[in-house]
């Protein structure tokens, strides 16, 4: 998702995954074959089958956190080497809002209703706040920085994800009753992209200046994204995306690559503060244009690695400690790593590592953490009550007409 191995608060990096329920990258939430966390039809009871999922969906989430993994591995390798680094600005500038989209695209039927929330906060918060801490204690014990505190407003490393999810899923109401929802978030995204002032708290500006894709995601339909995968685009998808790898290597001695992270202001990188609202509106129309392609070429039909699709955010949090482990424990100072079959087999690593840590043992083991049911910590919703005081009531009149 976005990140540099950059020291404390700059250091922080974005990953994949709103359940739509695991619908949008990272998943906060995996549903067991229904959609109905979002709002959708409850999963059948009986003898009907269980609603399928949406196998494009699995399918482009697997794909993109594999990119974030390799692009998480190529962070400390890709000074060394131009091409690597325009590579690298290439998947910066698509993967995350890929997540995004989708995350917002099943983000579409939330509302307040307490079961939602309910899921809200043992899908997104509550991961937040163990992960959160356990990155924290990683890098003062594990990676030798005493001064790490935990902090929950300011999230380290991967968890910027999960607290920007928090706050976009919880505005979903406003930008589905506002008239111009996506002109209104890009104002947004523009206004914070020129205000330094905004600080680290809950990294505040990943989380508006990335708003734009997640609203778009809330704007679109299933056709939109069936539109995408034509042929036609998905021959066109190739000499775009040859072109962004051209224009990324040219950039590379050009442009500061955090513009692609989302998490400074123009003024904290170094630039006029008009730049900010200008590289805004240009880095959206970029990665819109690359995450199409990328879409275009995803499958839409069941394969090996759809099933992994709904253990994105297992990848997601857990990858990052064997990314920051291997720099704290030096894996990456081996000098033929720098090199082209080096990075090769990095890449190869990194991709076969997330793949692992999205597999149904990994997720057994961990999903305390991610998917907590929490059952003891909320009051039963009123409605449910009652709904289950009267089927209390008309079982034994049922019973007494069968028998009678």
């Amino acid at each position: 998702m976005t990140n540099s191995l950059r020291p404390h608060s700059q250091n922080r990096a974005p990953l994949p995954p709103a359940h739509a329920p695991a619908g949008g990258v990272p998943s906060p939430r995996s549903p067991q074959n229904t959609r109905s966390a979002e709002g959708a039809k409850p999963a059948p009871s009986g003898n009907q089958p269980a609603k399928q999922r949406d196998a494009f969906f699995d399918n482009a989430k697997y794909l993109a956190i594999v990119l974030v993994a390799i692009g998480h591995s190529w962070e400390p390798l890709k000074d060394d080497s131009r091409i690597l680094e325009g590579l690298y600005t290439v998947v910066y500038a698509f993967h995350m809002p890929a997540f995004i989209i989708i995350s917002g695209f099943f983000s579409r039927s939330f509302d307040m209703r307490p079961d939602r929330l309910r899921r809200l906060i043992t899908g997104v918060v509550v991961p937040y706040v163990l992960f959160e801490t356990a990155y924290s204690l990683f890098n003062r014990y594990v990676g030798g920085a005493p001064d790490q505190d935990i902090s929950l407003l300011d999230p380290w490393y991967l968890t910027w994800f999960l607290i920007a999810l928090f706050v976009w899923r919880l505005t979903t109401p406003i930008w589905k009753l506002v008239r111009w929802p996506l002109p209104l978030a890009l104002a947004i995204a523009m206004l914070a992209s020129v205000s330094p002032d905004i600080g680290d708290d809950l990294d505040l500006q990943r989380v508006l200046q990335f708003l734009p894709f997640f609203v778009v995601g809330l704007c679109m339909k299933p056709e939109h994204f069936r539109l995408v995968r034509r042929r036609s685009v998905r021959i066109l998808s190739v000499p775009v995306f040859a072109a962004a790898v051209v224009v990324g290597w040219w950039a590379v001695p050009r442009m500061n690559t955090g513009w692609f992270y989302h998490r400074d202001s123009a003024q904290e990188l170094g630039a006029p503060w008009w730049t900010g609202p200008v590289m805004v509106l240009a880095l959206f129309g970029c990665s819109l244009l690359l995450t199409a392609c990328f879409f275009s070429w995803v499958p839409g039909r069941r394969m090996w690695f759809t099933a992994l699709g709904a253990g994105t955010l297992y990848g997601y949090l857990l990858h990052g400690f064997l990314v920051k482990g291997g720099d704290y424990w030096g894996w990456f100072e081996h000098s033929w790593l720098h090199r082209p079959p080096g990075q090769l087999l990095v890449s190869v690593c990194a991709a076969a590592a997330v793949t692992l840590l999205c597999t149904s043992p990994v997720r057994r083991v961990f999903r305390f953490a991610m998917e907590p049911a929490m059952e003891w910590a909320f009051k039963r919703d009123s409605v449910e009550v009652a709904r289950g005081r009267g089927q209390a009531e008309k079982a034994p009149a049922r019973e007494k007409v069968t028998t009678g």
